[in-house]
Parts: structure tokens; sequence; C-alpha cells
């Protein structure tokens, strides 16, 4: 059974992302008693799906291990993985929390050996890779996963691959007769840092995501870069395998549509310019553009991308894309706004840059929100001790979803510090 020991000074952050972390560790180095839920089996969020940063194009395994690091030696935080928040009763200052935990099927013996993957034979699409691989019943989610734990697919348990993994563990941490569990305890303040969701491209029918092999979305995209990635970071066709030599990348899909995503999603012009630098100076690479929304620091990184040999802009939206049968190209159609040429392009890959979708459902919220028309929840007095973080406030590039987090933080910390000066 799951024990946590919580007050009404305890600030309870739901989602383990880089906002939901940040906010966790800034309050736990303050002294708080900070309880993290997280519904993945791992904390890190999507950060831990990206190949590099813009616009320094650094790793982001850097800040996970410092971050990851401080998390074990903070004993005022306490992490809940494989969770989920299924209500919230009461008001700022005196909240009760309840929380599904989910089995983990492994317990805290695990040294993450490998032993019981090695031992099942049942594979699984790889939510991690965006389902562009496979992953065993028996995994660990990625190489710096926290907690460093294996993970036993509810799917294999009653089967021969679950005993199979039991058998194989040298250390007793395969417990298959681990049950759901509902906790509930105290907390004076709450930070909701759910982040965000790729906007689903099948519903951006015009582009074929649906129909064309090799239109893939950003996302995916990014984990294909990745050399611990689903194709050991080469570039290729997901028709046949082969290396590209054109890809083409199309900006706001999904985004400042009133047929989708109301919102411009920040990050998408940056994220695209960013992969550009992926592919070899050999690989042709196309932008298809609204306008290239570099802000601050960023307009250095699009000039520099910009100024590329083998890269070239094409201001307008993409009208349709259609699939060469005979070699599975994709061909976009459209009309350059430039110079009002109709084209009709054809590349070896589209990589779709795919708009922010905010994790917040309204209708399942746990207590009364106040949340705009694009889906965030707005900072209004009416959330109580409810403080958004992060993406789930807006559509936030890492380095500001990070000072979002500190934010929502700090605002945590002053309602449990009223309720400790009124009960002094």
């Amino acid at each position: 059974m799951t024990e946590v020991i919580a007050t009404n000074e305890t600030i309870l952050v739901v989602g383990g992302g880089i906002s939901g972390m940040t906010a966790a560790l800034e309050a736990a180095e303050t002294g708080k008693q900070v309880v993290l839920v997280e519904k993945r089996p791992y904390v890190g969020g999507r950060v831990t799906q990206l190949y590099k940063y813009f616009p320094k194009l650094c790793f982001p395994t850097c800040g996970l291990e410092i971050n990851q690091r401080r998390a074990k030696m903070n004993p005022n935080l306490n992490i809940i993985t494989m969770a989920e928040v299924t209500d919230i009763k009461g008001e700022a200052g005196n909240y009760t929390a309840t929380v599904k935990i989910s089995p983990r099927y492994v317990n805290e013996n695990c040294t993450a050996c490998g032993d019981c993957a090695k031992a099942v034979e049942t594979e699984f699409d790889d939510e991690f890779n965006y389902e562009m691989g496979k992953r065993k019943g028996a995994y660990l989610p990625h190489r710096m996963a926290h907690p460093q734990r294996y993970v036993l697919d509810p799917a294999i348990i009653g089967t021969d691959d679950a005993q199979k993994a039991k058998d194989a563990c040298k250390v007793n941490a395969i417990d298959l007769d681990m049950q759901e569990e509902t906790i509930e305890f105290k907390a004076g303040a709450v930070v909701w840092a759910t982040g965000w969701k790729p906007y689903d491209a099948n519903k951006i029918q015009p582009y074929g995501y649906d129909r064309i092999a090799n239109v893939i979305t950003s996302v995916e995209f990014e984990r294909m870069a990745d050399p611990n990635g689903p194709t050991g970071g080469k570039l290729v066709r997901p028709s046949d395998g082969k290396e590209v030599k054109s890809v083409a990348f199309i900006q706001c899909a999904g985004s400042r549509d009133k047929n989708h995503l109301l919102h411009c999603s920040r990050i998408c012009c940056m994220a695209s310019l960013k992969q550009a630098t992926y592919p070899a100076d050999e690989v042709d690479i196309s932008i298809y553009y609204i306008d290239i929304r570099a802000i601050d620091r960023f307009e250095d990184f699009y000039q520099k991308v910009k100024a590329k040999d083998n890269v070239s802009f094409i201001k307008s939206k993409v009208a349709s894309i259609v699939e060469n049968k005979e070699n599975g190209n994709p061909t976009l159609h459209g009309v350059d706004t430039e110079g009002y040429n109709r084209y009709a392009n054809e590349h070896d890959l589209v990589v779709l840059a795919v708009g922010m979708e905010p994790s917040v459902d309204k209708a399942s919220f746990p207590v009364e929100i106040v949340i705009n028309e694009e889906g965030f929840i707005e900072p209004a007095p009416e959330n109580g001790g409810v403080f958004a973080a992060g993406c789930s406030s807006d559509a936030l590039d890492v380095n500001r979803a990070v000072q979002h987090a500190t934010g929502a933080a700090l605002r945590a910390i002053q309602v449990v510090n009223r309720v400790a000066a009124t009960e002094g």
C-alpha cells in the first residue's frame, strides 16, 4: 500500500513533465512537502522524447540528469508514477486529493538489469517512440527513465510471459499480484502541470497523414533523428526504409485554424528550423510557412538556418497532399503567395509541424476551473489554490515553461504559507 504523509501545508503537483518537475523541485527545495503525481511510469514528460533543444541544439539529457539528481536528493519530494488524480475536494488551503495508482507489477527491488525483458517474447507498439517501433511486454520506458525501474504491460498478466518475467528476476522484483490502489491525502495548494499532446494529424484530412506512409509528424521525426530512437538516428522513409534525399516541413499543421487549434502553438517554427539541421547537407529541405515566428533570441537561429544552401523557404499554406503511387512520394499542392505561382512539389518525406494541444479536459477536471477558448487554464481568482504551470496555461517552449512553472510554485507556496501563518 502506497503511503503518503501529507497535511494542508503540502503542495500537490499534477504532472511530472519539465513543468511539473520544476514546480515540485522549486517548492521542495524551499522546505515545503510536495507530492508529485505522474500518469506515465516515469517523470520527464515530452522533454525525454526530444533529440535536441533549439536554438543551441544541445541535448535534453543534461538537464534531465540534473533534475533527477535533485529529486533523488530531496526528502521533501514524494513522486508517485502510474497515477492519476481522480478527485479534489475542498478549497484553497484545505484540499483532499484522491489518486488512483495503476499496478506496475515491479517493486522497488528492481535493479533495471533487463533480465525480465529478455525472458518475455510478446511485443507491443512503443509509446515512447510514438508507436514507430516495438517494445517488450516487460520494458524500461527509456534509457534515462526515472524511476529506473522496469514495467510489465498489463496485457501479459496471467500469461506465460508474465511467469517467465518473474522466473527470470534474480532479486524478486516481479510482483504479479499487485493491484490498483486508491489513496487520499491533504494538500493546501495544487500545481496543475499536465502539459500538452501533439494535435491529431489524422484530423487534417487534406494532408493525408492517415493515408500516405511518407507523411509523418514533427514529434515522430524528432524520435527518428535520435540515435536512440526507432531507426537508430537514420532519417528514412516509413514506406520502404530508404534514406531521404528531400524533406518538406509544413508549418501550422493544425494551428491557427478555426477548424482545428485556434492558437499559434509557438514552438512549431523553431522546432522545424531545428529539425532542418538534422539531415545531412546534401539533403534538400523545403519549409512551407505562413510566417516564421522567431521571437526574441530565436531570430539569429532563424537567419543561420535560412543561410544554409540546402534549405528553401516557400511562403504558402499547403492546400493538399497526394501520393505518387509509383514511388510513394507525397506531392504538395498549393500557391506560393510571394509569386502567386501554383506548385505541385514532390518530396521523399513530409513532416507536419503539428500544434500543441493542452492536456486539460474541463469535463473531467476534478475542481471548478476557468479555461479559455483555446483549452488552456486561465489565471483566474475563481481557481482558488489551483495554479496552472507550463503548457497547461499556454503553448510554451521549454525555457518559458520552466519559468512559468517556477512562478506557479511560488503562488502555491504563498497559499500554504498563509495556511501556516493562520494555524500558527
